[in-house]
Formats: C-alpha cells, sequence, structure tokens
C-alpha cells in the first residue's frame, strides 16, 4: 500500500466537524482509523500520520488542539520515547505518553510490583503483584492510543544504575534513565535524542530537570553518594507527588519530541506540595 493509496482513503473516510472550540476541521473517527488500519495494513499511528498531513485531525488528538499544531501532534506520532524505569513515575509517564499520542515507547524494568506500590503506581492492580513491571507496564499503555510499547522486563546492564544513568544521559550517547526521559528522531527544533527528563520524589517535594548533550546533571550537583536511606525511603512517596513529577515530565518530554524548546534545560523545577511553594535552581 503506498502513501498515496493511504491518503486516498484517508480523505474518503474523514468527514466534517467542529473542535471543542467551535471552530470547523475534518475529522477520522477512532473506529475510522482501526478500520482503515486493518484494510490497508499497516499500522493506525501510520493512518493518523497520514491524517495529519491532509489536515484532518484524528478525533482522539481533537483535545490536544489547539494545544499542538496538526504538523507537531505528527511529529509526536513519529517519534519515540525511552522510559527506564516502569514504576510510579515511569507509569504515571506511560500514560502521559501514549495519551498525548507519541508514537513508540521502549521501556526498561527489573522490578515486580509488591504491596508498597499500591499507593502510587498507576498500572497496579492487586491481580498483578509480583508481576514484572515492565510487562505490566506495557498491557497498560498498549491499546490505548496508536502507540507502539516495547518493554524489557530486566534491568539495564552496564549503567543501570539509577544514578549512573541520570549522570551520564545527557553526556553520552546511551538512553535516558530514571529518572525517565525521552530519546527520539530529529528535524525541526531542539534534537531529543540524547536528552534526559529526569524527576524524583521524596515526600511532598518535587524535583524536575532536564539535560541537554554536554550539560551538568542535577544528579552531579546534588546526589551525596553517601550511604544509608534513601530521601525517598526516609520521606516516603505519596501518590499526589509522584503524578505531580510524573505530569511535569510529561510535559517536557512532549515538548522536545513535538520539536519545541526545553522549558527546564540547564535548570531544576522544585516544588513543595505541603506549602504549594515552587523555585529553579540553575546548574553550571
Amino acid at each position: 500500500m503506498t502513501p498515496a493509496d493511504i491518503d486516498r482513503a484517508v480523505r474518503t473516510a474523514a468527514t466534517d466537524g467542529t473542535y471543542p472550540d467551535g471552530g470547523a476541521g475534518r475529522f477520522l473517527s477512532v473506529a475510522a482509523v482501526a478500520a482503515l488500519a486493518r484494510e490497508l495494513g499497516c499500522p493506525a499511528r501510520e493512518v493518523e500520520r497520514a491524517a495529519l498531513a491532509a489536515a484532518i485531525c484524528p478525533l482522539r488528538y481533537a483535545r490536544n488542539l489547539r494545544a499542538f499544531s496538526l504538523e507537531e501532534q505528527a511529529r509526536l506520532l513519529g517519534a519515540t520515547a525511552a522510559l527506564i524505569g516502569l514504576g510510579g513515575l515511569g507509569g504515571g509517564l506511560l500514560e502521559n505518553l501514549v495519551r498525548a499520542g507519541v508514537g513508540t515507547v521502549r521501556g526498561a524494568d527489573g522490578d515486580v510490583f509488591d504491596e508498597t506500590n499500591l499507593n502510587r503506581q498507576a498500572s497496579l492492580r492487586n491481580s498483578r503483584r509480583g508481576r514484572a513491571q515492565g510487562r505490566a507496564g506495557g498491557q497498560a499503555g498498549r491499546g490505548r492510543q496508536s502507540v507502539g510499547h516495547l518493554y524489557r522486563p530486566q534491568r539495564l546492564s552496564g549503567c543501570g544504575r539509577h544514578a549512573g544513568l541520570a549522570r551520564r544521559g545527557g553526556r553520552g550517547r546511551g538512553r535516558p534513565g530514571r529518572p525517565q526521559g525521552p530519546a527520539g528522531p530529529g528535524g525541526g527544533g531542539p534534537d531529543p535524542g540524547h536528552s534526559l527528563v529526569t524527576g524524583a520524589v521524596a515526600g511532598y517535594t518535587v524535583i524536575v530537570a532536564t539535560v541537554m548533550p554536554g550539560a551538568c546533571s542535577p544528579v552531579e550537583m546534588l546526589a551525596s553518594g553517601g550511604a544509608g536511606p534513601s530521601a525517598e525511603e526516609v520521606l516516603g512517596c505519596p501518590s499526589p507527588a509522584v503524578m505531580t513529577a510524573a505530569a511535569l515530565q510529561a510535559c517536557e518530554v512532549v515538548r522536545l519530541l513535538a520539536g519545541r524548546p526545553p522549558a527546564l534545560a540547564g535548570k531544576a523545577l522544585l516544588l513543595d506540595l505541603e506549602t504549594m511553594h515552587a523555585d529553579t535552581v540553575a546548574f553550571s
């Protein structure tokens, strides 16, 4: 099936309608996307990309617009994000990315769910206790959007430690680490391919930052390298803080993958959710 064939089929299946703000548009329903994908023998996201290229909005993204242009939505569908960790932060971030329309998400996680995860992890249910977080996260992500989700139910070898990944994510060629972030294609705007969006939670304190290639990481500035329990283990990780961190990370990841400049490059956003106080700290 050629791109011209897909284009013709998409234009035929599209219907007139209105955006939520009342503006006129051409739309393609979820059912139409699925039917065309079966008929044409191609992934649903390719049908959606063809629709966007023809100024037709897949109806599932109608409320993304006008936050994103049709061109930016098409760019998201063609992008790839890498998630190292699919638990609390990673599960929330996966949820946001697939609903935003990021076309491919690659995840890795070597942990299993236990009962202490029930307070915060979006993809955890009682029936999934003891199962690999990567597998459950993948099942939670599939089927919700036109997204391809690939995962490894294992820890990464070599630089698999979280601090090591965060420290090297912006400087080297590896995947962003857990702290989670994007790895995607270039083409217009900043190249997100080797950038890292990092997040951490301790109690009601949230930290989110973006590390661009060659830049300094928050881990280098803040990690003590000492022994003993982590701040998360001492202060806990309540759901509102975890969901807030994941949402803020998703905002920055989607900005990068849509071709926009990062809002947090070279600095960290710090939130105290108990006092609702926010501040930014620059890294140099």
